[in-house]
């Protein structure tokens, strides 16, 4: 099941102009008119950021029709990575 969850949102993405990065196959770029939104996928995790609030929130609208999918808020934890974001910035550990 992963690998078909992974193959049509990868079809999906490619068809909305993102585009995958080189060095990393799991990282989708869209970037217009200096708006940029970044996309990774981990498995059946999506975890996304971008410079344009709108952007962002409809990216999750989309994608949440498209793939019934729950937002889980900010990034908390990832791989055995804390993340803390706050008003002076984001911190991993």
């Amino acid at each position: 099941m992963p690998r078909a969850w992974y193959s049509r949102i990868d079809s999906y993405l490619l068809e909305n102009e993102f585009e995958k990065c080189e060095g990393e196959p799991t990282i989708y770029i869209k970037e217009k008119d200096g708006k940029i939104l970044i996309v990774m996928l981990y498995v059946d995790d999506v975890i996304f950021t971008g410079n344009d609030d709108y952007l962002i929130e409809n990216f999750k609208s989309v994608v949440n029709e498209e793939f019934e999918m729950t937002d889980i808020g900010l990034l908390r934890y990832f791989l055995g990575i804390e993340v803390d974001q706050n008003k002076n910035g984001i911190f991993i550990s």
